[in-house]
């Protein structure tokens, strides 16, 4: 990202959850020649900087395919909230505002994220968060202002980020994109496959 942007942008990508589901960690699990988190810190940091990984479990198997920051949750069985928040609590001060997707998004493309950065510059006053949405649902990666940061931030271990989402969708604006990727979510086995099809298609 061009450093005489005015509006200084960063994401977080959610890689510290146990990957149970799937035997593997998602984060390393192939998706046209690159893994999920190779592709997604590169399309990331095309328009984002800093781009930071927040990482748990299988942090020792994942760091060595990571080419961005890294925030090391040291308790990831609390939950994705925490991971957020590890990572959150990295960010640097000039901020005007910060995606955060999981890795199980791997398809999202760099147009997408474009977009929704586009969107989150030209928004009116008041606007706190851009959401992507294909055919009417909505998707990854939120873009969020960074005023939000310290209301993450205190929200409590049980939390969830979706609190802080839904509070403000009277100042949320939905993109309507061409990308089903925004919707995928590789959680198991079978949903790996599906993505994979739908991909050679």
């Amino acid at each position: 990202m061009s450093t005489s942007d005015p509006k200084k942008i960063g994401a977080i990508i959610l890689a510290a959850g146990a990957s149970s589901r799937i035997g593997s960690p998602k984060a390393l699990l192939d998706y046209h020649g690159e893994t999920f988190i190779e592709r997604l810190v590169r399309v990331f940091s095309a328009v984002c900087d800093p781009v930071v990984v927040a990482l748990g479990y299988h942090a020792d198997a994942i760091r060595p395919k990571v080419k961005a920051n890294v925030a090391v949750n040291p308790a990831p069985e609390r939950g994705m909230l925490t991971s957020l928040q590890t990572a959150l609590a990295t960010l640097p001060e000039d901020l005007d505002g910060f995606l955060f997707i999981p890795v199980d998004c791997p398809a999202v493309e760099e147009s997408t994220v474009r977009r929704v950065i586009q969107n989150f510059r030209e928004r009116p006053a008041g606007t706190q968060f851009v959401v992507p949405q294909f055919q009417g649902k909505h998707g990854h990666p939120v873009c969020a202002d960074a005023s939000l940061i310290a209301e993450f931030l205190a929200l409590p271990e049980d939390g969830q980020a979706r609190w802080v989402v839904h509070k403000y969708v009277p100042q949320t604006i939905y993109v309507d994109v061409d990308d089903p990727g925004i919707l995928t979510d590789v959680d198991d086995p079978e949903a790996y496959r599906r993505m994979m099809a739908e991909a050679r298609r």
